[in-house]
């Protein structure tokens, strides 16, 4: 038995809860994918699955093997690329979490990152809120704010660049906010992220101001909250990822000029950087690169795309 082949499928079963699905991702057959992980129970002579009609689960045994399990592949990586760095193979799952509409960004151009990395797939997960990335096995995880985990490792990779904006509709029943206080009399639409659905801050470049607010609908992702303004529900801040074609199209106008939302550090975070597997290199480096070819996410930003 090659056992670290069997160790890898173990961890793919893990991952994706079945062995059918693992043996997809494996491009090998289900019989195969379950012969493997029999073979590594035989060797070690426990049950390291719950095999029922409703799923997979871990034994006892299985989780405390688990993590185990991770660093023996992680340290084969490792092997791997020290003894042939230049026709190292970047190869297997990496777990990304990214907010929405970083997410969208992205996804229109991995397909260039996995056309070069034929062994590498990707699994992008939209989440809005901090994750335990040990407990849900993240590779990485993009946040928004100041990262207060100091267990993780944290590398600055951008700045947000957002709009306070609002459908021409909208706009025709009530007035556009000059400054923040005028924000009080609007109905406000928010996507939550880390607790702060009631509150927006702004900027004038010399000075912050935060405004308490009361919306009237609140959504935890921002393309929810996205749909919702341009059918003229309401203001909102949104990312100019998912704001600057409907701003460039007419479908919403961005307000308050001389008041724009704060700029957030973008934080890419990982649990180590010891002993960091090639695949997670592999779309970290690509990660970073799609960050700086945006100049609103760069540390400047200093063109906001619009003249309003």
């Amino acid at each position: 038995m090659d056992i670290v082949s069997a160790l890898r499928t173990f961890q793919r079963v893990v991952e994706t809860g079945s062995f059918s699905a693992a043996a997809h991702d494996l491009d090998v057959t289900q019989p195969a994918v379950s012969r493997q992980v029999a073979a590594l129970e035989g060797h070690f002579n426990t049950r390291l699955l719950h095999r029922t009609t409703s799923g997979l689960s871990l034994t006892a045994e299985g989780e405390r093997m688990l993590p185990m399990a991770l660093k023996i592949l992680e340290a084969v990586e490792e092997l791997g690329d020290a003894a042939g760095s230049d026709g190292a193979i970047a190869s297997g799952k990496v777990r990304l979490s990214v907010p929405a509409p970083l997410g969208l960004y992205l996804s229109e151009r991995l397909g260039d990152l996995l056309a070069a990395h034929p062994k590498l797939s990707v699994e992008l997960l939209f989440r809005e809120q901090s994750s335990d990335m040990i407990e849900e096995r993240l590779d990485l995880e993009v946040r928004l704010g100041p990262v207060a985990d100091s267990s993780l490792v944290c590398r600055r990779i951008g700045w947000t660049t957002a709009f306070l904006v609002a459908s021409p509709g909208y706009l025709t029943r009530r007035p556009a906010p000059r400054a923040p206080k005028d924000i009080k009399d609007h109905e406000c639409l928010c996507y939550s992220r880390a607790g702060e659905a009631n509150i927006w801050s702004f900027s004038n470049g010399s000075e912050d101001m935060t405004v308490r607010i009361s919306p009237r609908l609140t959504a935890c992702n921002a393309v929810a909250i996205h749909r919702a303004t341009l059918a003229g529900a309401g203001l909102a801040v949104l990312s100019h990822i998912i704001a600057m074609p409907d701003i460039a199209a007419g479908r919403l106008i961005p307000v308050m000029k001389d008041f724009q939302p704060s700029r957030l550090p973008v934080t890419v975070v990982y649990p180590s950087r010891r002993n960091m597997p090639l695949r997670v290199k592999t779309v970290l480096d690509f990660l970073i690169d799609a960050m700086a070819q945006d100049p609103s996410m760069c540390a400047s930003g200093a063109d906001r795309g619009w003249n309003g």
